[in-house]
């Protein structure tokens, strides 16, 4: 996992480095909050934000500089410059040819362009910018408080040092990882980016579980979510596989065994497999869908 220092070690290296922020909404916000928290100064920052009171809040709590318009970007070239797409992927493609203009005036090569728009393929994001210095991007919600994990892909346009940057910007929310084939970032945004929802409705299930069991509500949410918590953490901290960590709480006959034979009589690990394969097949269909413009 990447720590703080870590962080803060790689921010030094991009002391010359301005952000531009073109959305300020929840994730463009969490990760100017985590760029600040390690060592990034206010001033490297900017955002991009036409809700004056979503600009007013975010200079009032991080004192950063709001832009009212694309239109109103001037680039700075003497800094290494990064333009990171905080929109959402229907939006994309008219702000990307919006952005295409600036970018023309852009003094070799260019700001680094860093997508999270779920489902934006680099060749479209590359054709709408009319740029190739890009990254493509996939964080997840708890990077909102700091504990996300995001999966990154480039191609050969973008080289060792803008991955790093890239890298740094993302484990300012948490942890970052690399794909090395684009289509693989459906797999990624199946298993980690919609993966806070099935984690969400396991705990709905257990609570409600605790509930009809006759535990009251308060009393049956903290024992779901501490003990997911709980588990997590341990299988997080050991090298061994899930699971052999299932099979060491499970004693033949007891009532973990009980549990799990129901669930593997109800085919759960299929279920969920399949449940994340849908969602893989439909990121590639939004990416199909998006890229038709």
């Amino acid at each position: 996992m990447t720590t703080n220092k870590t962080v803060q070690n790689s921010t030094k290296k991009n002391s010359n480095a301005h952000i531009t922020f073109i959305g300020g909404g929840n994730m463009g916000r969490a990760l100017i909050s985590g760029l600040l928290a390690n060592g990034f100064e206010p001033n490297q920052i900017s955002v991009v934000e036409a809700n004056a009171s979503t600009a007013l809040k975010l200079y009032e709590d991080f004192g950063v500089q709001g832009i009212g318009a694309l239109e109103q970007i001037a680039f700075d070239f003497s800094k290494n410059n990064v333009v990171v797409m905080a929109i959402k992927p229907q939006d994309f493609n008219v702000v990307a040819k919006g952005l295409a203009s600036k970018l023309k005036h852009a003094s070799a090569p260019g700001p680094l362009i860093l997508s999270i728009a779920a489902g934006i393929r680099l060749k479209d994001m590359s054709r709408w910018l009319d740029h190739a210095r890009c990254v493509r991007a996939m964080p997840n919600t708890p990077a909102l408080i700091g504990k996300g994990i995001t999966g990154l892909f480039a191609d050969a346009a973008v080289n060792e040092s803008d991955r790093a940057l890239a890298e740094t910007i993302c484990n300012a929310v948490g942890q970052a990882v690399w794909v090395s084939e684009e289509k693989l970032m459906d797999a990624v945004t199946a298993v980690s980016g919609s993966g806070p929802a099935y984690v969400f409705a396991f705990l709905e299930a257990m609570q409600s579980a605790g509930e009809k069991l006759g535990l009251d509500a308060q009393t049956a949410r903290k024992l779901a979510y501490a003990t997911l918590e709980g588990a997590t953490q341990l299988a997080h901290n050991s090298d061994e596989h899930a699971g052999v960590l299932r099979e060491r709480v499970t004693s033949k006959g007891g009532t973990t065994a009980a549990a799990l034979d129901v669930l593997k009589q109800q085919g759960w690990h299929e279920i969920l497999e399949k449940a994340i394969d849908a969602a893989s097949q439909r990121g590639e269909t939004m990416g199909d869908e998006l890229g038709k413009s």
